[in-house]
């Protein structure tokens, strides 16, 4: 889907054939339209749509094109992982093409500076989508402390499985937020060549700086989930076993009891207490076999507890 846009008294406005055009998931015909239009090869259009790609900058003739990588929220409604996705922006001095597989940028939006210039846009979009890593940053690690919370008490893998796409999701991150340095750090060395004014470049430095902050922030977390998953793997184990432990104490507490209900049944019952009466003679024996069950608890809980302790002490 095309739409074009204009830059009207420092704000982006919705306007039939204005300077910057914006394809989501092109058509054949758009498709075909681009390649006519920004002087730009069926591979660069591969590129800038292929999820996959290198983020990357490349200047040819009046041409500067960027593959940049996004957040692709609608890979999380959809699968529940994190992924990224590649926009493609071919600036030229009097027109800006944005296109993207997914969804477009909402260019919109309220803004709290007003943009000068095609260039200015192009870095306050990209500044926009460091901005989102951020945000995306926040929700996966408040959804982790979730998932930890409830791994606490689980003995099932859903939830460790859903710590590993947290982790995975973490991966494909700093992946694409070291790719995105890579790129401002070459728009940097070319700021004379790109005609980026003093403005601009003040705005690519401050986008580095938030860039490096926001790569450095990932990989600290990257890097402490994938700690937490042995330990938590370990945790899942550990209430498997305690269940599996308590699940025996009862099988052990009820076997007495029933070798007792089982040898002597009701009719032997019956005759041995035949003189007394069957009000006083069943819940004796029931009294019975609950003292004998509580005594069986407490000797095994003992007997565990001192087989733990000596085990868990150092010779």
């Amino acid at each position: 889907m095309r739409r074009d846009y204009s830059i009207v008294e420092g704000r982006v406005d919705e306007v039939a054939g204005g300077p910057i055009r914006m394809y989501s998931a092109p058509t054949a015909e758009e498709r075909a339209e681009l390649l006519a239009s920004c002087g730009i090869d069926e591979h660069t259009l591969g590129s800038m749509l292929d999820p996959e790609e290198v983020p990357r900058v490349e200047i040819d003739g009046d041409n500067t094109i960027i593959i940049w990588k996004q957040p692709d929220p609608a890979s999380f409604r959809t699968v529940g992982l994190f992924e990224v996705s590649s926009v493609g922006m071919v600036v030229r001095k009097n027109s800006l093409t944005i296109i993207t597989a997914t969804e477009g940028p909402d260019l919109c939006r309220k803004r709290t500076r007003s943009v000068v210039a095609l260039n200015n846009l192009v870095l306050r979009e990209l500044l926009e989508e460091v901005r989102h890593y951020i945000d995306h940053l926040r929700v996966i690690m408040a959804l982790s402390r979730e998932v930890q919370a409830k791994l606490n008490t689980s003995i099932g893998n859903e939830y460790l499985l859903r710590m590993f796409t947290l982790g995975e999701s973490l991966v494909y991150y700093v992946n694409a937020i070291e790719g995105n340095g890579a790129v401002l750090m070459r728009l940097r060395a070319m700021v004379d060549r790109i005609g980026f004014t003093p403005d601009d470049v003040m705005l690519l430095d401050d986008l580095m700086i938030e860039n490096t902050q926001c790569g450095r922030q990932a990989r600290i977390y990257s890097d402490v989930l994938s700690g937490l998953m042995d330990a938590r793997g370990n945790i899942v184990n550990n209430n498997m076993n305690v269940l599996l432990k308590n699940l025996t104490v009862i099988n052990v507490v009820f076997l007495p009891l029933g070798v007792l209900a089982g040898v002597g049944g009701m009719s032997e019952y019956s005759m041995v207490t035949s003189a007394l009466p069957w009000w006083i003679s069943y819940p004796a024996f029931l009294l019975g076999l609950t003292v004998i069950g509580f005594l069986t608890w407490r000797v095994l809980g003992r007997w565990m507890d001192r087989s733990m302790g000596h085990h868990g002490t150092k010779p």
